[in-house]
């Protein structure tokens, strides 16, 4: 199992991104996968040669920029990986692309076959802002701002967190660890939430978030990170559905739903209250899209749906 890089990961990626080609001319672009270009204006070959200026995070996507103001877009999705490797050394053939640069060869490798990783081109602000869902940054945002996108529509707390509409880089895995750390229940609804729920909430996600890039960045030790997955050791409870909650013992629980699965503690987050029925799966498939392409593909919009 790997799951879709988020906000922690996602960050690692960018810091060694930059730190190996920031300033540095991108020499030259393969594209080996048919599947893999989503755009064309402009072209992707306008890039080549260029300098890069700038890489960001946006959203779950990782967006490199270069002279002229041009962007190079790319979204991992749950199989895209990144790989370094130093000037000259052979690039494997099973790379969908690759870009090399006068320090090193940054690839692209996606398992399976279902060709979800994207690569996009933009050009300007106007053209990163086509690809951004609008999501606001919980690290950045400020805890009125953060109950706004909260209450902006009822939904779930799982839907609500990971709705690239109202916050940015959370997904499946980062959605279970903070609402864990929360001691709220992913069903709840988010318009009856109380102040001090909210609150509790905004800080757990904030705290959450902030520990696990630390500790990436601590694993990485400088290195461009290799083992980038969704689950991990030390996690609380994604991924660890029947082992003890390490905040108080009690078996980890999941409801699943479509091709989703969340992780809670019964003891910790619903007063004990099981909720694997079918009713409660069924309200998360109905506020959930179906497969990770639709949520990812969801655009800005404040109107519940």
């Amino acid at each position: 199992m790997s799951g879709m890089p988020e906000l922690p990961d996602v960050t690692v990626y960018v810091e060694a991104l930059s730190a190996r080609t920031f300033g540095h001319t991108l020499n030259r672009i393969a594209i080996r996968s048919p599947f893999l270009l989503r755009s064309t204006a402009p072209p992707v070959e306008a890039v080549q040669g260029c300098t890069v200026r700038e890489v960001r995070r946006l959203g779950k996507r990782i967006a490199v920029g270069f002279d002229g103001n041009l962007w190079l877009v790319l979204h991992l999705m749950i199989a895209g990986r990144l790989h370094w490797r130093a000037p000259g050394a052979k690039v494997p053939k099973n790379v969908l692309a690759f870009f090399e640069f006068d320090t090193g060869t940054l690839t692209l490798t996606e398992a399976g076959s279902q060709h979800r990783a994207s690569l996009h081109m933009a050009a300007g602000e106007t053209g990163l802002r086509e690809l951004d869902a609008g999501g606001i940054d919980v690290l950045e945002a400020g805890a009125a701002a953060f109950a706004g996108a909260l209450l902006s529509a009822n939904h779930t707390l799982k839907r609500a967190l990971t709705d690239p509409r109202l916050f940015s880089g959370i997904g499946n895995a980062y959605s279970d660890e903070i609402l864990h750390a929360a001691r709220l229940s992913p069903v709840a609804l988010t318009q009856k939430l109380s102040a001090a729920e909210i609150e509790r909430l905004y800080r757990a996600a904030r705290v959450t978030l902030v520990e696990w890039t630390d500790r990436l960045r601590r694993e990485a030790r400088g290195a461009f990170p290799e083992k980038v997955t969704a689950f991990r050791e030390g996690m609380a409870v994604h991924g660890r559905y029947g082992l003890p909650c390490p905040r108080c013992g009690a078996k980890v629980l999941r409801i699943r739903y479509a091709a989703n699965e969340t992780n809670y503690c019964a003891a910790c987050q619903t007063g004990g209250k099981l909720l694997a029925d079918r009713a409660l799966s069924r309200l998360l498939r109905e506020d959930w899209p179906r497969t990770p392409e639709e949520l990812e593909a969801l655009k800005f919009s404040r109107k519940s749906t």
